[in-house]
């Protein structure tokens, strides 16, 4: 007989530790809505100064609460993003344990396209403890940016593609639990000195507010995101060559039409007087 009833037990405990697990999702997401609610404020830019010098921001702010209810992982992510900030010659500034700004410069579109890439989406080949925590979501991100060239001017065509579908919380069933903006609050800036228009063409696309030369976008968590932009910077080679050319024809001018031309200029003759002595 006991033999029998160990037998339930057992079953029963195993039946018990199914159904936690399977519906631990569903515990997580519950303590998150009641304990996380705007938990973590994301901000990342790209900040044009001139086409030959610019810098890429990121700001991130975590709350009490999420440091609290995971603050080893979180911990652990600021380290690796200022890791990651550093190799490619960032700086960071550690406001607080939960605070910190990210600023990393570029010298032209090319290098601006390679870097915002490698820091966001990182192919490290060390481990993953190093470069990101296996706890945090994978985000896909690619920024491109096409720039043509008008002589004076460059014209430049930035898009950004953001997945955010990792960051939804979703229960087995795949219904939406809670609001993934209720947690995240994620934004993209872009500035620039002539200030940008916003493209909205594509399905995904999500539209910019405008602040003088400033576009803000506010991201989408648990969904595809779009940005594009277009914006126009002086071409400092063009701009060079334009003036120099000006220089040479302007030299020219005044060399043949206000100074005496040394070809038509005649060595005076000798005078006999000359001639004798």
């Amino acid at each position: 007989m006991s033999a029998v009833l160990t037998m339930h037990k057992t079953r029963f405990l195993r039946t018990l530790l199914r159904f936690l697990a399977r519906w631990r999702l569903l515990w997580i997401v519950l303590l998150s809505s009641l304990l996380l609610s705007g938990c973590v404020q994301y901000q990342a830019g790209v900040n044009f100064d001139s086409p030959n010098h610019g810098e890429i921001i990121q700001h991130i702010k975590l709350g009490d609460r999420l440091m609290t209810f995971s603050g080893d992982s979180a911990t652990e992510w600021l380290d690796s993003i200022e890791r990651r900030a550093r190799k490619l010659d960032g700086k960071v500034k550690r406001i607080s344990s939960e605070e910190l700004t990210v600023t990393i410069p570029f010298n032209n579109g090319a290098e601006l396209e390679s870097k915002f890439n490698e820091f966001f989406h990182p192919t490290a080949k060390t481990n993953t403890a190093i470069t990101q925590p296996s706890e945090i979501p994978v985000v896909n991100s690619q920024l491109k940016l096409n720039q043509n060239n008008f002589i004076f001017l460059l014209r430049n065509r930035l898009t950004y593609e953001l997945d955010l579908r990792s960051l939804s919380l979703v229960s087995t069933n795949g219904n939406v639990l809670i609001n993934p903006n209720e947690i995240l609050d994620l934004e993209f800036r872009l500035n620039t000195p002539w200030g940008a228009k916003s493209v909205e063409t594509d399905e995904n696309a999500v539209p910019p507010e405008i602040a003088e030369r400033q576009l803000v976008w506010t991201l989408k968590p648990g969904a595809l995101n779009h940005l594009e932009a277009i914006f126009w910077l002086p071409n400092p080679l063009g701009i060079g060559t334009f003036i120099i050319i000006l220089f040479i024809t302007a030299g020219i001018y005044l060399r043949y039409n206000f100074m005496p031309d040394p070809t038509t200029q005649i060595a005076p003759s000798l005078t006999p007087e000359s001639k004798a002595t």
